[in-house]
């Protein structure tokens, strides 16, 4: 029950509220432990960053092995029967509003939709928060040893007659990431589309609104065609990557399975909005 508000002892007949030490102790200590976890994040993906760039500059002299490697991917393709590639292009080019809509896809359905989620599940949802966390970070490693062991250059930087509709159509979007501060040889597998699909699953597990739901089943398949069709991904590297967050998800799922059979750490295991995910794990 809340303290009676008392008498000011310095202005008369002027009620105050009065002031509990514990709670103001509790809220100090919440903030500081936020910040804490925020900070802790943000090394995490510092961290990622790092080992990115790491294995971008080992794999950078690469070029001939990762045209190569495409080459044989392309080649496979055919033999599978899953050279889709330039059928899905044909779909587009020829139209400024189709080759603008699917840049945009790329562009700002890629790091702004996982920056929105991964934000919007901390606050909300942390269980799912660490599932999802926990699961680009082991997809990304498993990623990292696919570009380190066969970099793969992207259809659009391969002579197979398909066009980088990116550099073509929306030219902010290379100023942006540029060649140079980005790995231009790890289409294998796509991470773009795989850690899209992983926010896709992940949000539809956090929240029963039809329309996130829906969200989330579009959006992923959306960053599908839209990887083939600006040319930066073959269609095998989508199918790579589905195997690659697969694993990345089980073990993140697993993780959390074992941190729920612990009993929890800190506030945030104690949020009631977690139930779901941990009926589902189980």
């Amino acid at each position: 029950m809340p303290s009676l508000p008392r008498l000011s002892k310095h202005r008369p007949g002027v009620r105050e509220p009065a002031v509990d030490r514990g709670d103001a102790t509790a809220v100090g200590s919440g903030r500081a432990s936020a910040v804490f976890g925020v900070a802790r994040e943000l090394a995490i993906v510092g961290f990622a960053a790092a080992v990115y760039g790491a294995v971008r500059a080992v794999t950078e002299g690469s070029v001939a092995r990762a045209v190569a490697n495409a080459e044989a991917v392309e080649r496979l393709e055919r033999t599978l029967g899953i050279g889709w590639e330039q059928s899905v292009q044909s779909l587009v080019i020829g139209s400024d509003v189709l080759i603008r809509l699917v840049n945009w896809i790329y562009i700002w359905g890629h790091w702004p939709v996982i920056v929105a989620a991964a934000t919007l599940l901390y606050v909300s949802r942390p269980a799912h928060y660490r599932v999802l966390r926990n699961a680009i970070i082991t997809s990304g490693l498993i990623g990292f040893v696919f570009f380190y062991e066969i970099p793969t250059a992207p259809p659009r930087l391969v002579e197979i007659g398909l066009v980088d509709t990116v550099l073509q159509q929306s030219h902010a979007y290379r100023a942006l990431q540029p060649p140079s501060l980005t790995n231009q040889y790890a289409a294998m597998p796509s991470l773009h589309f795989g850690w899209n699909l992983l926010v896709g699953i992940v949000i539809f597990a956090a929240f029963t609104s039809l329309a996130v739901r829906l969200f989330a089943v579009a959006m992923p398949v959306a960053m599908g065609f839209a990887v083939v069709a600006t040319a930066n991904h073959f269609v095998l590297d989508i199918a790579v990557s589905v195997v690659v967050v697969a694993v990345g998800l089980a073990v993140a799922v697993a993780l959390e399975r074992h941190q729920g059979a612990d009993g929890g750490r800190g506030p945030a295991t104690q949020n009631p909005n977690n139930r779901v995910l941990r009926a589902r794990l189980h």
